[in-house]
Parts: structure tokens; C-alpha cells; sequence
């Protein structure tokens, strides 16, 4: 039986594994995102697994700070993710994560990737700040490409 923390944890896994390709339904924001990451050292696949994980983070914590359920999170407002992105340290985006993940791919990049990049500073620290940008900058397209004034969490992913 799925615990009621594991199904905030997928709800915002989700989120994050969506955000991307909805925001690549203009292909040239896919090719700058790339063009980024490249001029920043990091590699694309790397990087764009991270932004995913740092989405389904940043989600987690407004969630967690806003005592939400799994099945209240579609409620959660775009924008509130997307300022969290910038807005909250690293510590706070790891903060009340589930001990156990169902996908092998999420605890990797949580557990390994993202806790060695926090904990290194220096070129890491600021590898995180540019992916953080481009998780709020992901978000505020896709809430401002929605047809709904105020766009939920709820608003923009797909029906399981």
C-alpha cells in the first residue's frame, strides 16, 4: 500500500517529468534549454534529468510546507512552484522527502546528484542556481501558455 507521503512524492515526480515536454512543444526553447546547459558544462541529458528532479523538489516543498495531501496537490498553484524554485535554499527543497522511492531514477538523482552538487559549492552551487532558473523559467511559460487564469499543478498535468 502506497503511504499518503509516497503519493505527494509521484504526484510531484510527475510534475516534473511532464514540465519539459510541455514546454518543448515550441522546439526552439528545447534547443536554447540545450544550448544552456552545454555552455554551462553540464550535460544535457544530465541536466535536463536534474531539472525534472529539481521540478518534482521544488514541488514537494510548497506542498509540504502547505500540508497538502497527494490528492490536494493539483490544487497547488504554478506560480507558487515557480517562485519556490528560486526563492528556497537547497536544504529546504530536501527536507521531507520519502525515505524510500518507488523509482530507481528519483532516488538517484534526489540521494546522489542533487545532494553531492548542494554539499560540493562553488561551480556545483552555481550549477543548481542555473537549474533552478530554468525550472522557474519552465513553469512561468507553461502557466502563461494555460488557458486558465491562475493555472494549478492539477491544470497541467495529463489524467493518470
Amino acid at each position: 500500500m502506497t503511504s499518503e507521503h509516497e503519493t505527494l512524492w509521484n504526484r510531484c515526480a510527475h510534475l516534473g517529468r511532464v514540465l519539459l515536454p510541455l514546454v518543448d512543444q515550441e522546439p526552439w526553447r528545447q534547443a536554447r534549454r540545450r544550448e544552456h546547459l552545454r555552455a554551462w558544462g553540464i550535460d544535457t541529458a544530465v541536466g535536463e534529468r536534474l531539472i525534472e528532479t529539481f521540478t518534482a523538489l521544488t514541488a514537494h516543498a510548497v506542498a509540504v510546507d502547505a500540508s497538502l495531501t497527494g490528492a490536494e496537490f493539483d490544487a497547488l498553484p504554478l506560480r507558487s512552484v515557480a517562485d519556490a524554485a528560486t526563492g528556497k535554499r537547497d536544504y529546504e527543497l530536501l527536507a521531507g522527502l520519502p525515505r524510500t522511492f518507488a523509482d530507481g531514477r528519483d532516488e538517484h538523482a534526489v540521494k546522489v546528484l542533487l545532494r553531492l552538487r548542494t554539499y560540493a559549492g562553488g561551480q556545483a552551487g552555481l550549477q543548481l542556481f542555473r537549474l533552478s532558473t530554468q525550472v522557474r523559467h519552465a513553469l512561468t511559460v507553461v502557466a502563461e501558455r494555460s488557458p486558465v487564469p491562475s493555472p494549478t499543478c492539477g491544470d497541467i498535468l495529463p489524467a493518470n
